[in-house]
């Protein structure tokens, strides 16, 4: 069976609370994706390159992805590189763009050149 009662008008009013404190977690990630915008702005040549140590505590993919989606956001393409600790980030060039397991364009044209 289903209770009915009358309550005060005031709870109809959700949108009147001011916004939620972030959580200390949220403030870190918040505070991380300012620098990596920094760093990113700060790439304004192949020469440029910079390290990102890792704390112990951090996975290094998600470090990974949160660099390249800032990259992305600011339409600049990165290459980041493992490098002991943490990674190498630089702007991308054509000597640092990975096939990522693809062949390469002239072995792939030569299996496909008919033979004979």
């Amino acid at each position: 069976m289903v209770t009915v009662r009358k309550v005060d008008p005031g709870l109809m009013h959700k949108g009147s609370r001011g916004p939620r404190e972030l959580s200390p977690a949220a403030r870190e990630r918040e505070q991380q994706g300012r620098q990596f915008k920094r760093l990113i702005a700060l790439l304004k040549g192949p020469e440029q390159v910079f390290e990102v140590r890792l704390d112990p505590n951090e996975k290094p993919i998600t470090i990974r992805q949160r660099l390249l989606r800032v990259a992305s956001d600011a339409n600049v393409e990165i290459a980041v590189r493992k490098h002991g600790g943490g990674f190498l980030v630089g702007l991308l060039t054509p000597e640092r763009r990975t096939n990522r397991g693809r062949k390469a364009a002239a072995a792939t044209d030569a299996a496909r050149a008919p033979k004979g």
